[in-house]
């Protein structure tokens, strides 16, 4: 089990009120046009009344029990899901006083207009980016206003599942100061911490334990703050501050972290001048059974999942964030390229960025760098992934445009940018760049370092097929900083590019998921998650076997170089009706040999090459056990399943009307083994102050509702992901499957945090 305990920090005072309001709760929704719903006056009674985040995407579409549809726009880019147009409204009262009243909206996918009392705030295209407005002239005190929000995902806009609508958070603010904290000087015994603010201000610094460390009294809009024995922010250490700043009657809080990161061709790259090499994965945005609803508890748990699988460090495809994934970084130490743009001026779809691109990068990337710039797990930004014609003049020099632009807003972070199709004619494109983002381009590493050997490389995008050959690459040589493998986590959309590969046409439904990641949209392990440990960390072992038969029918058409898929295994040793029939066992491993027992025989010991050694085992059934050192790995016949178990990832639930819980469904035998190939249906029953926020078992063809309260098993588990309430109290939750007695687990919601 996997929780994180958010970071605590008593300060000895408190937040002034309204610095900063969750506006998440009791909005209204329609999903669909409803002409004239700016006006304040106009009849919303029969929207339906829901929370933010949201995501009208991963619901049920009218009049079905599925989200999907043969028929949607999306097609293989989007999952086979919807998208279309919704509008949001929210009535509230509001005590003005003296201070300013901001609206932030952290992200809307996509088009947002928002009116405030009939009156129109503005727009905002993209997506990914956090917006705001201040609405202090257009509050009416004391009586009710009406906030509207039209949202258009309408057309082809997206390679992948975006979600339709405000599914990250909204807040109300008092201030919209701009803090920008560096640290120009740091060494073990001292460190100069930097703030830099909009107007005069005062800085005192608090170290994790709430206790003050450093202060300049005097206001400033450039304070140079010096500090003795810093506890710096690293990967294994994630050392955080406060830093509260007082600017005339406004107070802000900003956490930032103490740490330098350079790189060169020699050094390679290096951490508080230690040498580090980045382990990592390429993650969109999508939480799975959620959709893109941005809970703090789904971005949190997705980092802490990944650092458990040996990540350090996390490439954000291709756009910018939430801010809550961005804290969890901080907190749980794992290192981030800031995306920005997947397109920009040419198109990889008829309605994407580009159409906006012209009048709309720099406030886009002025957003992201702002919003983002005090987190230490932020290393690098990237301005881009895949961008058309590269090697032409014009777009080149858009890159040293884009290039220059950032560094005015932050110069303190590298530039990098995803690029395929690597060869000297991009060589402009990538003199923008501090860091060449290399994506599938292995066997460029040597002949480039020979030609231009200043250049500093990551492998931006690799295929998880080439994981040892990658990760030799950056062993080898220095000058090759890191890999990032496509991806680190399974996500909706790019339908089967993991099976069927990347070619795009309807008949790959009803595929819906990518089918890619090391670790599937429940958050959990895939057998190519199991082979990246023994990459990665000593002593590692775990089994699987090669199916008699293809798990899915193949496509024939698939194209040689469409190769994100793993190799087909599974953690089975059931296969009735291949008695006596070779199957390939393979082991993947840290150690240097493994012996392989079916029912306590051995079958022999294999050296293992290249993190993995195999076996031809004739089926029968029975007990497989892999041993190596200290480790077992064992895989076991198992018979028809007798009941169910509920594993939680937390009992404990914050009555904040966000927290979550992550409950795993197993169907097990009598001996208490998870019988892979069970199917059956579960159904939900739940009792208490909270909801089911979402269902899943990562099947990648499942055309069922993420909403229900039931769902198949797949390899004889499922998930069902259940949402804190407002109100203190116990939760049950019981779960019912044919033939077997019903199984429950009780949750316990508090009015904190435990």
């Amino acid at each position: 089990m996997i929780r994180i305990i958010l970071l605590s920090i008593v300060l000895g005072f408190c937040l002034p009120a309204r610095a900063q309001q969750l506006f998440d709760n009791d909005w209204l929704f329609y999903r669909g046009n409803a002409q004239g719903a700016e006006n304040p006056l106009f009849d919303d009674k029969d929207w339906r009344k829901v929370d933010l985040p949201h995501d009208w995407s991963i619901e049920d579409l009218p009049g079905t029990n599925s989200p999907f549809s043969k028929s949607a726009i999306s097609q293989v880019n989007g999952g086979f899901t919807t998208g279309g147009t919704g509008w949001y409204r929210k009535h509230f009262t509001l005590q003005k006083d003296s201070k300013p009243i901001i609206l932030q909206f952290d992200g809307v996918y996509m088009n947002a207009t928002v009116w405030l009392n009939g009156k129109k705030l503005g727009r905002h295209p993209y997506g990914y980016t956090t917006f705001s407005f201040d609405i202090t002239d257009k509050i009416v005190s004391g009586k009710e206003n009406v906030l509207a929000v039209l949202v258009r995902n309408e057309g082809e806009n997206s390679r992948w599942y975006a979600g339709s609508g405000i599914y990250r958070h909204v807040w109300l603010k008092s201030n919209q100061h701009r803090i920008a904290i560096t640290t120009p000087r740091v060494t073990r015994q001292s460190a100069t911490v930097a703030v830099d603010t909009d107007l005069p201000g005062s800085t005192s610094i608090f170290n994790q334990k709430g206790i003050l460390v450093a202060k300049q009294p005097t206001p400033s809009t450039s304070q140079q703050i010096q500090l003795s024995k810093p506890a710096l922010w690293s990967v294994d250490t994630p050392n955080l501050y406060k830093a509260v700043t007082i600017i005339g009657t406004d107070t802000v809080i900003t956490t930032f972290g103490i740490r330098t990161f350079t790189v060169d061709a020699v050094n390679g790259a290096r951490l508080n001048n230690l040498p580090v090499k980045l382990k990592g994965g390429c993650v969109h945005h999508d939480n799975g059974p959620l959709g893109a609803k941005a809970y703090d508890r789904a971005e949190e748990r997705k980092v802490a999942l990944l650092k458990a699988s040996g990540y350090n460090a996390i490439r954000c495809a291709h756009n910018p964030p939430s801010p809550a994934f961005l804290d969890a970084c901080d907190r749980l130490g794992m290192l981030v390229v800031d995306e920005a743009f997947d397109t920009w001026k040419d198109g990889k779809n008829p309605e994407d960025y580009h159409v906006f691109f012209n009048d709309w990068w720099q406030r886009d990337l002025e957003s992201m760098v702002n919003r983002d710039r005090n987190h230490p797990a932020v290393i690098m930004w990237s301005i881009g992934n895949e961008i058309p014609h590269r090697e032409k003049p014009e777009v080149a020099a858009l890159a040293h445009t884009m290039r220059q632009y950032v560094l005015q807003l932050d110069s303190t972070r590298l530039i990098t940018c995803g690029v395929n199709g690597i060869a000297p004619d991009k060589d402009t494109f990538l003199s923008a760049l501090d860091v060449a983002g290399y994506n599938y381009a292995l066997d460029q590493y040597e002949p480039d370092h020979a030609r231009i050997p200043d250049r500093v490389i990551m492998a931006t995008e690799s295929f998880p097929l080439d994981a040892g050959a990658y990760w030799e690459g950056v062993i080898k040589h220095p000058w090759v900083i890191g890999d990032f493998v496509w991806t680190a986590f399974d996500y909706m959309g790019e339908a089967s590019i993991g099976w069927l590969g990347y070619l795009q046409h309807q008949g790959f439904y009803p595929w819906n998921l990518a089918y890619c990641g090391d670790i599937d949209i429940c958050g959990w392990k895939r057998p190519q998650s199991y082979y990246r440990d023994a990459l990665w960390m000593p002593e590692q072992l775990s089994l699987f076997v090669h199916p008699p038969q293809p798990t899915y029918p193949l496509n024939p058409d698939k194209l040689d170089w469409s190769r994100w898929e793993w190799q087909d295994v599974t953690d089975s040793w059931n296969w009735p009706g291949n008695e006596g029939k070779p199957l390939e066992v393979v082991a993947y491993s840290s150690y240097e040999q493994v012996e392989l027992f079916l029912n306590d025989k051995s079958l022999g010991k294999k050296a293992v090459k290249d993190h993995a050694a195999s076996w031809q085992v004739p089926y029968t059934k029975g007990t497989l056990t892999a041993v190596a050192g200290r480790k077992k790995a064992t895989l076991a016949t198992t018979g028809q399943s007798v009941r169910l178990e509920l594993q939680a990832d937390t009992r404990q639930l914050a009555a904040d009307n966000q927290d979550l819980a992550y409950i795993t469904v197993n169907l097990l035998d009598s001996a208490g083994h998870r019988n892979p190939e069970d199917s059956s249906l579960i159904t939900f029953k739940l009792e208490g102050p909270a909801t089911i926020a979402g269902v899943g078992n990562a099947d990648p063809r499942s055309l069922e509702s993420n909403q229900a309260p039931q769902r198949k098993a797949f390899h004889g588990r499922a998930m069902v992901i259940i949402k804190a309430g407002r109100t203190p109290g116990t939760i049950r939750l019981v779960a019912n499957s044919s033939n077997r007695p019903p199984a429950e687990i009780i949750l316990h919601q508090t009015s904190q945090r435990q």
